[in-house]
């Protein structure tokens, strides 16, 4: 049975430069860094790539986080994947649990997360499973 974690979060992110000189220029790199209230209390950090358009309104992106924090009174840790592209507006994103990668109290855990943005406000609805929960 799956459960839901709601809550806010704070992101900041800071532009990388490709330090060996190998990468494209024209792919984004950037830091994540981000803080989590609400059902999941902790902080998240990560890497994001990302690539734009001449088009208005059409980008892509992929990052990789590592989340520390206290869900529903579990502590421990997970990482997520995310992938996320917008076409000419129309944004599509996926993020999920990466397999295997709980610690502690969150180990075996497995999920999606779905962000929405409203009046500059970043939120998230976490959909979950742990092994002994009901």
């Amino acid at each position: 049975m799956s459960r839901h974690a709601k809550g806010t979060f704070d992101v900041k992110m800071s532009p990388q430069t490709e330090a060996d000189g190998v990468g494209d220029p024209s792919v984004g790199r950037l830091a994540l860094v981000k803080q989590y209230h609400g059902d999941l209390e902790g902080s998240g950090k990560g890497q994001m790539l990302a690539v734009g358009t001449p088009i208005d309104g059409s980008a892509g992106y992929v990052a990789m986080e590592r989340i520390s924090a206290t869900l529903h009174g579990r502590s421990g840790s997970f990482a997520l994947q995310h992938t996320g592209t917008m076409n000419r507006g129309t944004p599509r994103l996926s993020i999920t649990v990466v397999p295997d990668s709980g610690t502690d109290a969150l180990g075996g855990i497995s999920g999606s997360f779905d962000i929405t943005m409203a009046n500059g406000v970043h939120s998230y609805d976490f959909e979950y499973s742990l092994p002994d929960l009901p």
